[in-house]
């Protein structure tokens, strides 16, 4: 879980370098909430995940 969490966080500080190889998959000006997005669904995931143990 650990390594998960270490990835998660290089690519959420990656992903503005990815979005700008020519082709935007974003609105500018969305990065925040796009980013807070995919925290909150990864540590919902997380708990649901450690629930089930």
């Amino acid at each position: 879980m650990k390594h998960a969490i270490a990835l998660a966080t290089a690519t959420l500080a990656a992903s503005p370098a990815f979005a700008h190889g020519g082709a935007h998959v974003h609105p500018h000006g969305s990065e925040m909430w796009i980013a807070l997005a995919f925290a909150a669904a990864l540590a919902g995931g997380a708990l649901y995940m450690w629930g089930r143990k």
